[in-house]
């Protein structure tokens, strides 16, 4: 947590602004992996 996000989990749990920035942050490199993972999905010969 400290590492990919600067903050600890302690803060993580008591500021709800932060979480969600947090949450938003991961949900948006997941969307990102997803369309990665697709476009090396789409390149593989079958």
């Amino acid at each position: 947590m400290q590492q990919s996000h600067n903050m600890n989990f302690a803060e993580y749990g008591r500021k709800l602004n932060k979480r969600l920035a947090v949450e938003k942050r991961r949900q948006k490199e997941y969307q990102k992996s997803k369309y990665i993972y697709a476009e090396m999905e789409s390149h593989l010969p079958r």
